[in-house]
């Protein structure tokens, strides 16, 4: 008997220990993250998609303004659309690349120098979404296009920190700024508004190739991006923030991003004098090879979700 009583004890024993086996590994508790105190960010947990084919982005020359035509084997999407008095420089760069249908508009801040193109898209294309930063403006052109795209009935929707916008062909566009709390605190009456500092901020991902869009976002919200974007920011390429303004592209911002090639968009001889020099003195710091539409045309990037290639139309990067 007592040896019977053993052998089931011995049986339990067995069992136990095999359970206990069976719980979670460190291996299994590292790819959550678990114990690590601090979220990676969100671009570093997930491995981009693969992409269907290339993608085409093109820096429009159109003055001293921003737009920013992006096509994938899908979907062609216009970032921003320059001011009102270079809607003939938009409408012949739009016919150059023989855009018709356009599926998505983003509009990075109501400055007439990034939405002042809207009548020339909303009146000679066929637009399906249009999206803003969701704060409230009472700027005449931005009143002007949401009542045309109402009248339309064209879809509208708002931009926020976590939103991913897909862009077709395995192309989407990962939203940074601005965050749900500034949007809500936008809606309070007597809210001093800052526009630049509103601007959507978003990361362009294909496959391995990342472009950063910056609209005209300044230091302060670059370094509230160092802190909760940090590493994530990396990218090939860097959409220079504010023209290239000396008030954006802070050092801790641009060593995180580290982008080989920077393009920035401004007119000839404009009245702010940019892109200024000491921005450029730290781009050339970077090693990046630098585009200017006043110098260099309308700049085109293409990627095959691994590398890329980058031309201009006339002249040379600045190196």
């Amino acid at each position: 008997m007592r040896k019977k009583l053993g052998i089931v004890l011995g049986i339990l024993l067995l069992a136990v220990t095999f359970l206990a086996g069976c719980g979670s590994s460190p291996a299994a508790e590292n790819s959550t993250g678990a114990g690590s105190g601090k979220a990676e960010p969100k671009a570093a947990q997930t491995a981009p998609p693969v992409p269907a084919g290339n993608v085409t982005i093109k820096m429009l020359d159109v003055g001293q303004g921003d737009s920013i035509l992006v096509q994938t084997a899908e979907q062609t999407v216009l970032i921003d659309t320059s001011d009102v008095d270079e809607q003939d420089k938009l409408r012949a760069e739009l016919q150059k690349a023989g855009v018709g249908k356009i599926d998505k508009v983003i509009l990075t801040h109501p400055h007439a120098d990034h939405i002042g193109g809207m009548d020339v898209v909303l009146g000679e294309h066929e637009v399906g979404e249009v999206y803003d930063n969701g704060m409230p403006s009472t700027s005449k052109l931005y009143l002007d296009y949401r009542k045309k795209m109402k009248a339309k009935g064209i879809t509208h929707g708002t931009l926020k920190a976590g939103d991913v916008l897909d862009f077709g062909g395995g192309v989407s566009f990962h939203v940074l700024w601005p965050t749900e709390t500034l949007q809500q605190q936008g809606q309070a009456k007597g809210y001093k508004h800052d526009p630049n500092n509103e601007s959507v901020v978003g990361q362009l991902v294909c496959g391995k190739f990342k472009m950063l869009f910056t609209g005209d976002a300044e230091k302060k919200v670059e370094s509230e991006l160092v802190q909760t974007v940090g590493a994530g920011l990396a990218s090939d390429v860097l959409k220079a923030p504010h023209h290239g303004s000396k008030t954006s592209s802070s050092p801790r911002y641009l060593k995180l991003i580290h982008p080989s090639a920077c393009v920035i968009s401004c007119g000839e001889g404009n009245d702010y004098g940019h892109p200024h020099a000491e921005t450029l003195k730290k781009y050339h710091a970077l090693k990046a090879k630098t585009f200017v539409t006043k110098d260099n045309g309308t700049i085109t990037i293409t990627s095959d979700g691994n590398g890329y290639q980058i031309h201009s139309e006339k002249g040379d990067a600045r190196e």
